[in-house]
């Protein structure tokens, strides 16, 4: 388990590499999209990024292993012998930074025995950095603030009367995202619908600012493993739709199964979706 100097030097190095994206989303010349073999885009700003994380990483923990999503694939009969290591997104909503609206974040996450057990989320267009670990807390800098100190930040409880607020993708939604939250409004009433790109959803739970964020479309661990972190710091939980913890390094694939991110997991969802 790191320590909070450890996490602290972790945050420094996304703050690094989101002013690399920045020198990119900044400039005047039109941003250079390429595609990768499964069709996502790719920008000089995800490789700029990568490059920087991966080159103080690995300075950092020379003994901990690191995955990247810009990084050349590792087989899982290399990695599934991990029992600890960095899990990156240089840059996660590569979409919502080409479109230019703000929206997109540098994610790196510890991953110990398959569980997100730290995480730094960082906002290059806001200077604002989430981070957080499993026993030393969560916390929320904005660096634009005259004192830039970081303040704690924790999941609230959810309490009917003040009804219910629901994370959604800005980009995915869907027939079967529809029917669950038309299934949560019927239970709880009309649902305030907040729609954001990138990690940034989970981090308005870890910051108290939602309830639930369902997650019915594709993602890949390197998408969610970094705000699991922050989010299960801060007292919520990243579950699949069997209510299992989302883990890590499991299987050859690096694609999430459809999940849930919960900013109060005592509060009986799973009965209330069983609803029919």
């Amino acid at each position: 388990m790191l320590d909070l100097p450890l996490l602290n030097e972790v945050k420094d190095i996304a703050i690094a590499a989101g002013a690399e994206i920045l020198e990119v989303y900044n400039s005047d010349q039109a941003i250079a999209v390429s595609r990768k073999q499964d069709d996502s885009p790719l920008t000089d700003a995800d490789r700029r990024a990568h490059r920087l994380i991966i080159d103080r990483l690995s300075k950092l923990t020379p003994d901990i292993p690191l995955l990247s999503e810009e990084s050349d694939a590792i087989d899982f009969s290399e990695r599934k012998s991990w029992q600890r290591y960095w899990l990156i997104d240089p840059l996660d909503g590569t979409k919502e930074f080409i479109g230019r609206n703000g929206e997109f974040t540098v994610n790196i996450a510890l991953i110990e025995d398959k569980t997100a057990v730290a995480g730094v989320v960082y906002v290059p267009v806001t200077g604002v950095s989430y981070f957080g670990g499993i026993g030393l807390g969560a916390w929320k800098q904005d660096l634009n603030r005259p004192d830039a100190v970081a303040s704690p930040i924790k999941c609230r409880l959810m309490e009917q009367e003040n009804g219910v607020s629901i994370v959604a993708s800005r980009r995915h939604r869907g027939e079967d995202l529809d029917a669950m939250i038309q299934q949560i409004e019927e239970q709880l009433g009309k649902a305030a619908i907040v729609s954001m790109g990138s990690s940034l959803k989970m981090c308005l739970l870890a910051e108290g600012r939602a309830d639930i964020y369902p997650r019915l479309a594709p993602t890949s661990e390197w998408d969610t493993a970094a705000a699991q972190g922050i989010l299960t710091a801060a007292g919520g939980a990243i579950v699949d739709l069997q209510f299992q913890t989302l883990r890590y390094n499991t299987k050859a694939e690096l694609l999430n199964p459809y999940f849930i991110a919960l900013a109060d997991p005592l509060y009986p969802w799973q009965q209330l979706l069983d609803k029919q």
